[in-house]
């Protein structure tokens, strides 16, 4: 998968999908992110890619035109049109079924919104999903971008060891995982259950289970009512 982001701080993306499991796998090759400086995108001596907004109101609006120099720049170095998200608090809240999904796409390109917002004009001409992380609104964004990076790199086959890692993980088949574990059994006279020592699987994983929905019930019921939706 390629993932390319168009910000204007690409030196934020650095030290944390440069690093670690993301990092290991661009090295790998299993994976490629680029960044790309909007401003670079510019017409003018300053780098201005942002202006008043008609009408009057407050604050500064991304220009269409650098954006849309830049993505068609993309285009070309990929040789294809890629999928075309913008981190949005106007955006569908991101899930992990919509991770899954996206996942499956070969070329996907991430617009960091900054100031008020984006020209209208370029949002309609080139974006094809708007994207929110929750229904708060951030200073910019470029880390609204790192956590769908992050979570997108992680279903990319050979980012993770196997596929089981993020099988078996929080929300992946709409439950919550179940409780673990680790040295010592004992730790401050709190027990391990002991199925998990038992060393036998089939009794483990039908406790995993019952404690999947058991912890999807208590901490996010409203989990179990989507999935009889």
């Amino acid at each position: 998968m390629r993932i390319d982001i168009i910000t204007l701080f690409p030196e934020m993306f650095e030290p944390v999908l440069n690093e670690s499991i993301i990092g290991r796998a661009q090295k790998s090759g299993a994976l490629q992110i680029n960044c790309h400086q909007l401003r670079d995108y510019a017409f003018d001596k300053h780098r201005r890619v942002d202006d008043t907004p008609y009408g009057g109101g407050m604050g500064m609006l991304m220009k269409a035109e650098p954006i849309a120099l830049c993505f068609e720049d993309i285009c070309r170095q990929t040789g294809t049109k890629p999928y075309f998200v913008y981190m949005s608090p106007q955006g569908k809240t991101l899930n992990q079924k919509r991770i899954k999904e996206l996942s499956q796409i070969e070329n996907i390109c991430i617009l960091c919104g900054h100031y008020e917002g984006v020209d209208q004009r370029l949002l309609d001409a080139f974006i094809d999903e708007e994207i929110s992380i929750g229904d708060y609104v951030l200073t910019g964004g470029e880390i609204p971008a790192m956590v769908f990076a992050d979570a997108l790199s992680r279903m990319v086959p050979g980012v993770l060891s196997n596929n089981e890692c993020f099988m078996e993980e929080s929300h992946f088949n709409g439950f919550l995982e179940y409780p673990q574990y680790t040295k010592p059994s004992v730790w401050r006279n709190m027990e391990v259950p002991e199925v998990l020592m038992s060393g036998h699987h089939a009794n483990v994983e039908k406790w995993r289970r019952e404690k999947s929905y058991e912890n999807t019930l208590k901490k996010r019921p409203d989990l179990l009512e989507q999935e009889h939706e």
